[in-house]
């Protein structure tokens, strides 16, 4: 569950994704099983491979900013389309 500051939190950090990669689509954001402390946000990954590891890289340092300002751990977690299993 997360609080109203990691929503705040998560809505920033998807903005700034989506607006450098504006084909990634915010799936879910679910508690890690391994650490409740820790929240994993699925997005789509883009077709480009180069394209996702510099989502990934970028995603990460947004995300280690929010861990340094805050001490909140999000990991962005980029999927295919085809392997998100319908709701």
């Amino acid at each position: 569950m997360l609080n109203f500051k990691q929503e705040e939190l998560l809505a920033t950090l998807v903005k700034d994704i989506k607006k450098k990669y504006p084909e990634i689509r915010f799936v879910e954001v679910t508690e890690s099983p391994e650490d409740p402390e820790s929240h994993w946000v699925i997005v789509t990954a883009p077709e480009d491979e180069d394209r996702e590891m510099a989502l990934i890289r970028y995603a990460s340092e947004k995300a280690m900013d929010i861990l340094c300002d805050y001490g909140y751990h999000f990991l962005v977690m980029p999927t295919k389309e085809a392997d998100l299993q319908p709701s």
